[in-house]
């Protein structure tokens, strides 16, 4: 039984064979469900993305973990089915292009993942318990990490023991969880902006998130990066610097880094932004691990468009990052006033992003049009 579940799981990835994608030339994109299994043994597919290089090679493997969602009830499990792995297909690619393999994965009960959702958060606000759901997000990404390690529609492109587990919001939670385990291959850690718990302008028991940070640094000895946004409104720099100090206090080997604001908050910053707005302050520590950040596949410029007039200096920002976003499922909704709405992440089709971009202009400013699609 055990080789006929190995022999279905491989003709599931194959069903989706890898191909060139017209959009970035000169890189290769795949869609899958990768079969992973627990540490209770049982087995899960996760919605994957893999993005790499159009040639032959072994290259080092970048694992990036999304964040989540905050809601409840059936408003939440609509939004997790809308969820994709091409939500961070702009950290992908500028990967991709310095020659690496990028697995973008969806954490069980997100996307088209198995479910179902594991990572309901218990207890009241002022007492939140955040270890539990970390260490299950966690097996999540060490058991896409041993898959992609050993999968042969994968493996024949990565070098095993060089991985880079990458993680946002939640997500940046996760890796740093995984990372207390020292897992195989993995060489370094890129925590952006994690936490759990966060709204704008709100966290539930942060001194627990605190906590947990120490909790995982006692044992993790991976080298890490943390980066937090200099206006993230979901997770303070403050915040970040009091759960990294921990995390720090008991020997973890980790640096800290702070980066100036982003629109109008820095927590979109990796999904939505472009990735010249973080990959400076990135590449000292990837060059400290002997990781490569020269670029390997030079990518055509994208189109030039004039910005709508007037535009308030958030929503310029906003149309600068629209522009260099390496997806077609984007578009940028407008207000005379210069107000804007732009999605060019976690939106699977063109059309699913003109009905969000209206969507969010029309709830905050009554009047708007689309200015730009796709």
């Amino acid at each position: 039984m055990r080789r006929l579940g190995c022999v279905i799981g491989l003709l599931m990835l194959l069903l989706s064979p890898a191909a060139a994608d017209p959009s970035l030339p000169g890189l290769v994109r795949q869609d899958l469900m990768l079969p992973i299994t627990l540490a209770d043994g049982h087995q899960v597919r996760l919605e994957t993305m893999i993005l790499r290089p159009d040639r032959p090679g072994r290259f080092p493997l970048v694992l990036l973990v999304h964040g989540t969602i905050p809601g409840t009830g059936d408003a939440l499990r609509a939004a997790l089915a809308q969820e994709t792995p091409a939500s961070l297909l702009n950290p992908a690619v500028a990967f991709a292009q310095r020659g690496y393999v990028v697995a973008s994965i969806m954490r069980r009960g997100f996307g088209r993942s198995d479910g179902p959702f594991a990572e309901t958060l218990s207890g009241p606000c002022d007492d939140r318990d955040y270890l539990a759901v970390a260490r299950i997000a966690a097996e999540d990404v060490t058991g896409a990490l041993a898959a992609l390690r050993g999968e042969p529609s994968v493996g024949p492109w990565v070098e095993s023991d060089r991985v880079l587990l990458m993680g946002h919001s939640t997500g940046g939670f996760a890796v740093t969880a995984a990372a207390a385990d020292n897992p195989a291959g993995v060489v370094g850690v890129l925590n952006f902006e994690g936490a759990h718990g966060s709204v704008p302008g709100h966290t539930c028991s942060p001194d627990h998130l605190v906590a947990d940070a120490g909790i995982f640094g006692r044992t993790a000895r991976i080298p890490a990066l943390w980066v937090y946004s200099e206006n993230d409104r979901s997770v303070p720099p403050a915040l970040g610097r009091r759960m990294f100090d921990a995390y720090a206090a008991s020997g973890a080997p980790a640096q800290f880094q702070i980066l100036p604001s982003f629109g109008v908050d820095g927590h979109a910053m990796v999904p939505m932004g472009p990735s010249d707005a973080w990959r400076p302050a990135v590449e000292g520590f990837l060059n400290q691990l002997r990781l490569p950040t020269a670029v390997l596949v030079e990518l055509p410029a994208r189109a030039s468009i004039p910005p709508p007039t007037p535009l308030n200096a958030a929503c310029a920002g906003y149309f600068d990052a629209y522009v260099k976003a390496w997806t077609d499922a984007k578009a940028y909704a407008w207000n005379r006033d210069g107000h804007c709405s732009s999605v060019t992440a976690a939106q699977r089709t063109v059309d699913d992003a003109r009905r969000e971009a209206m969507r969010q202009c029309v709830a905050a400013w009554k009047e708007c049009s689309l200015y730009a699609v796709g």
